[in-house]
């Protein structure tokens, strides 16, 4: 498929500066402060709870000093929060994509990590806060893993063309014989 507008990508120092922090966040050596940092995060219930915390005030500020151009508007740092608040919750990066890491079946199983009603329900949410609790209620289901660019470039340009990705990649269950 072809790759997103640059305008609905994270620029490339701002990626690059988000996988440094989430790689820190994340590391078996991670200093106190940011293992602190890590678990008020993951308590935050929705977007506004992430913009509050001064975990989450630390890192937008680094990504905006990586950020050139205009500042963002107020759904891109919305976008922003989602990312930082989700972020805290993928421990392990995969090599899946979310949609791919949510159609994943355990070994001998043939039902998707997530539904694929819960999955059709992410897709139409209404707003960016209900795709966060969506999305932060599926982490546990995903085992916490899927890769963290991938989500990045997703959750920042969220829209018709990212959820056309997203149930294309999804393993839709195969309800011919029911």
């Amino acid at each position: 498929m072809s790759s997103p507008h640059p305008h609905y990508r994270l620029q490339p120092a701002v990626m690059t500066e988000f996988l440094s922090w989430w790689h820190t966040l994340h590391s078996e050596t991670a200093p106190g402060p940011v293992r602190a940092d890590r678990a008020t995060l993951r308590r935050a219930e929705s977007l506004s709870a992430v913009a509050c915390l001064p975990a989450y005030q630390r890192i937008y500020r680094r990504l905006l000093a990586k950020h050139e151009g205009p500042s963002w508007r107020p759904h891109e740092q919305d976008r922003i929060a989602a990312l930082i608040g989700l972020g805290a919750h993928l421990k392990d990066k995969d090599s899946l994509s979310m949609p791919e890491a949510m159609s994943r079946r355990a070994e001998g199983s043939d039902r998707n990590a997530l539904s694929d009603l819960r999955f059709a329900r992410l897709l139409d949410s209404p707003d960016l806060d209900a795709l966060f609790v969506g999305l932060r209620r599926a982490m546990p289901l995903i085992e916490h893993r899927a890769d963290p660019a991938r989500l990045a470039d997703d959750l920042f340009g969220w829209g018709d063309p990212v959820k056309k990705r997203w149930a294309y990649a999804y393993r839709w269950p195969d309800k011919a014989g029911a």
